[in-house]
């Protein structure tokens, strides 16, 4: 009975008027973001992120939850219509539903991928509803030493599903991690590595990275290199599948949630993953695997339930354990540490309305998005044709105001400016900027809970292995640096980012 009655306040809560509103903008905002390729859901909620501020806390992670999982809805009709997928969770569905838009079923395409990203929406949002509370309970058992295993386990973790180069993904946590541990030590309280710099006595402005790492240099590669957009908008056709092609969605549909739902937890980019997955998993187990990439219902089916699973099973980490699995949830830490609020397992118990008001927000939020989705396919369709050097003035100037409204401090500005630059070369060098965000977010929670540990160890470092989950956390983390490490495992990660 608790679970019900914990979901009816997180519905009388996510309910409200205001809250039904937040999460319909949430909703609208990320099929824009989606839909417009070059923007980024990252980089969007970076942007908004000083805007929660004047939110009330539940309010502003319903919109930003709304974004997140919105964006996978509307990164699959710029994948299916023009080809370049809005997302790159939604890379994948362009393969096959690129195709069925040119062979006069966009409509179809577009239907398959609204109805299996509910689906999985809703299967997913039903299994945080589930296995959050208890997971709350055991990690409200952990302590310093669990803390610092899990987190390194993270990291570890976001090397490990990081595209391309092994060493330029631990280059990128190790960036991460240096530049978090600029401004005051925590326990003597001596400034550290801020050359004099009064302004970053209190750390480096995580607003300011986000936003210049993610939005400013996304801005400057956009237009170094803006496609050009074929869109098919003759052939939309009808928004409802066949009997047929209902049958054919099935089955791929149910197992890309399942396989979305266990891959999203996982730190660095569990959607992106899924719908890899997903797509290799529906090709080997299809009788007709020559369809595939041809107009094949599964190819879009499965990786678009599959993507829309792991954007909602992300928030279980973050909700039970205050631990980002990816950038955007290292932006929504971000959010709730704006509003005052200590991410981990104490909000269950501490804040249930927000809580529960969240989880319940995704189910309103996933409904909405059918909702509107389909009948507004003609106005994304318009929107599409938008030149990005149009666009690209207004994200800037959203982005500076956006920033610049945290504190009202004008070096905030010239952080921006720093880490837009930073973020453009690091794109030029093919570096991933994601575990580095992961690293700047976790390496103050990793350093704190690492010197906790060994004080209450009295310095004895065995104190991470004598600890059984610790030990476990441990152990798992090894694993994963030696499957990352095997030399098939490389070669394979170098190949793919060659293609890339």
């Amino acid at each position: 009975m608790d679970l019900f009655s914990n979901l009816a306040l997180g519905f009388s809560t996510a309910a409200t008027p205001a809250n039904l509103f937040f999460c319909l903008i949430g909703a609208l905002l990320g099929t824009l973001v989606g839909v417009l390729p070059g923007i980024g859901v990252t980089a969007t909620i970076a942007m908004l992120l000083p805007i929660t501020f004047q939110l009330e806390p539940v309010s502003s992670l319903i919109m930003l939850a709304g974004i997140y999982y919105g964006a996978q809805y509307g990164g699959s009709t710029t994948a299916i219509l023009i080809n370049l997928p809005g997302e790159s969770s939604s890379a994948v569905t362009a393969i096959d539903g690129y195709q069925m838009a040119r062979n006069g079923k966009a409509g179809t395409a577009l239907a398959i991928a609204a109805l299996g990203s509910f689906f999985a929406g809703t299967f997913a949002t039903l299994l945080v509803a589930i296995f959050a509370p208890p997971l709350t309970i055991i990690a409200l058992k952990f302590g310093a030493a669990e803390y610092f295993s899990l987190m390194l386990l993270g990291l570890v973790s976001a090397i490990a599903l990081a595209h391309g180069s092994v060493p330029k993904a631990l280059a990128m946590v190790v960036l991460g991690l240096l530049l978090g541990l600029v401004g005051t030590d925590i326990y003597t309280g001596t400034p550290r590595f801020n050359f004099g710099i009064t302004n970053f006595a209190d750390g480096l402005n995580f607003v300011a990275l986000a936003v210049g790492v993610f939005g400013i240099a996304e801005i400057l590669r956009n237009l170094e290199d803006e496609r050009s957009r074929k869109v098919i908008t003759s052939q939309v056709g009808s928004l409802f599948p066949s009997r047929e092609d209902l049958r054919k969605m099935l089955a791929p549909m149910m197992r890309g949630t399942v396989l979305g739902s266990a891959l999203g937890v996982l730190p660095g980019g569990g959607a992106i993953l899924a719908s890899f997955a997903a797509y290799t998993v529906e090709k080997r187990l299809s009788k007709e695997p020559h369809t595939f990439g041809k107009g094949a219902v599964a190819g879009v089916a499965g990786p678009e339930s599959a993507n829309n699973a792991g954007a909602q099973t992300s928030f279980i980490p973050l909700l039970t354990l205050g631990i980002p699995a990816n950038p955007v949830m290292a932006l929504m830490v971000g959010a709730m540490i704006i509003q005052g609020i200590v991410p981990g397992p104490n909000v269950a118990s501490e804040q249930p309305a927000l809580f529960w008001g969240v989880i319940a927000s995704m189910w309103i939020g996933n409904l909405m998005l059918v909702i509107l989705n389909l009948p507004l396919i003609g106005l994304w369709v318009r929107l599409l044709k938008v030149p990005y050097f149009v666009l690209f003035p207004i994200i800037l100037a959203f982005c500076s105001i956006g920033v610049y409204s945290v504190n009202s401090n004008v070096f905030d500005l010239y952080s921006v400016a720093m880490f837009g630059l930073l973020g453009y070369v690091l794109i030029k060098l093919r570096c991933e900027p994601a575990p580095l965000l992961l690293g700047f977010v976790l390496g103050p929670l990793l350093e704190e809970n690492l010197r906790r540990a060994m004080i209450l160890g009295r310095g004895d470092p065995m104190v991470f292995v004598t600890r059984p989950i610790s030990a476990t956390l441990l152990a798992l983390t090894v694993v994963v640096l030696i499957v990352v490490l095997l030399p098939s495992v490389r070669a394979k990660r170098e190949e793919v980012f060659v293609e890339d």
